[in-house]
């Protein structure tokens, strides 16, 4: 019993981790890197508390389909040449 609660409060402070991470990396694509990996374990945290079918929606949606979805708009943006207000060196303030 106390093994499980270790590994649940281990996978709780990864969590924690990735996500201040996600929100700390100026770098978008690190950004999503991490919301990534907070979706897998988030995924684990779930086959932990034996609810098998939410991991894997989770795995699939949260890890798969979304990160997919944010990489993609992130090279539409970049091949777009759209560029965020701080890192445009022409623009006077």
């Amino acid at each position: 019993m106390i093994m499980m609660d270790i590994a649940h409060i281990a996978i709780l402070l990864a969590i924690m981790i990735s996500a201040f991470f996600a929100i700390w990396f100026d770098n978008l694509l690190n950004s999503v890197i991490s919301l990534c990996a907070m979706s897998l374990l988030i995924s684990l945290e779930f086959y932990i508390l034996q609810a098998p079918d939410v991991a894997i929606a989770e795995a699939a949606i949260g890890a798969g389909l979304t990160t997919a979805i944010y990489i993609m708009a992130l090279r539409a943006c970049q091949s777009s040449g759209w560029r965020r207000k701080g890192n445009d060196k022409d623009e006077r303030s």
